[in-house]
């Protein structure tokens, strides 16, 4: 893919795990986020913020102090940039009467402790940040 050319990429569970979270931690997300297991790979394109991880398969995780589960596809992918992921692709929010596809996130500048995660729809959820901890 076009997209995809120059990219650092980074293969296996562990040192894909590693560079997922360095560039979370670079572009200052929640390290929580992208709670993947079995990372085939990740990359990364420094030029444009293209950034993708794959993983095994799918996955639907419940985070700790959300009333729902977020779903995530074997692969995601996005433009990341500081405190933010446009373009976003492979997470969903599920919900009791539709799972709408998350396209973008954004944690609030200056800082509120918020994250907006936005739909396609038009819908936008302001969630706490601490909500996508490590661990959570």
């Amino acid at each position: 893919m076009a997209e995809k050319e120059g990219a650092i990429v980074k293969k296996g569970h562990e040192e894909g795990f590693k560079m997922m979270i360095s560039l979370l931690e670079e572009f200052e997300l929640p390290l929580g986020i992208f709670p993947v297991v079995d990372v085939i790979e990740v990359g990364f394109v420094k030029n444009t913020g293209y950034m993708w991880i794959k993983q095994a398969k799918k996955l639907v995780h419940k985070f700790k102090m959300l009333p729902a589960p977020a779903s995530y596809d074997t692969e995601i992918s996005g433009y990341i940039e500081k405190k933010r992921i446009k373009k976003l692709k492979g997470m969903k929010a599920k919900g009791p009467m539709m799972s709408p596809s998350i396209n973008e996130m954004i944690v609030d500048d200056p800082p509120t402790g918020n994250i907006q995660l936005k739909c396609l729809a038009g819908i936008s959820i302001t969630i706490l940040l601490e909500h996508f901890a490590a661990g959570q």
